[in-house]
């Protein structure tokens, strides 16, 4: 699968995007996706604006609705969040970011996390997917 990367921080993510192409590299899929890394003021930005919940967040999907289109969508991330849950979970950086990019595009992919049935389901392709790019859980 084809993905772009858009660092809108003042870091050097070009480890973090590598890690990130990689990653994706694995999945076959025809359609492209867009991730964007970013802080936690313009996630809690878009946060409010697109969802009316006034925190920062650690990560959002949102789909092309273009049914033509050959993208799924973008996936956003903020890396000081990222940072944060590394630490509290007791795993890496790369761990975090890749586990947030893959939820972000299962739920491109139409997977959701509403209930027991559904959260079980995208927990086990998420693990999947991780597991075959080295980044699972410790």
């Amino acid at each position: 699968m084809k993905v772009d990367i858009h660092n809108l921080t003042a870091s050097d993510t070009d480890k973090t995007a590598k890690m990130l192409k990689d990653l994706f590299r694995k999945i076959k899929d025809d359609k492209k996706m867009d991730i964007v890394l970013t802080d936690d003021k313009t996630i809690h930005d878009m946060n409010v604006r697109y969802r009316n919940i006034d925190r920062p967040t650690d990560v959002l999907s949102f789909e092309d609705d273009n049914p033509d289109s050959v993208s799924l969508g973008d996936v956003i991330i903020s890396l000081e969040t990222a940072i944060r849950q590394a630490e509290a979970l007791g795993h890496g950086f790369d761990r975090e970011v890749g586990f947030l990019a893959v939820h972000g595009y299962l739920h491109l992919k139409g997977y959701d996390h509403h209930n027991e049935e559904d959260e079980a389901r995208m927990t086990a392709a998420q693990d999947l997917i991780l597991k075959k790019a080295g980044l699972e859980r410790i």
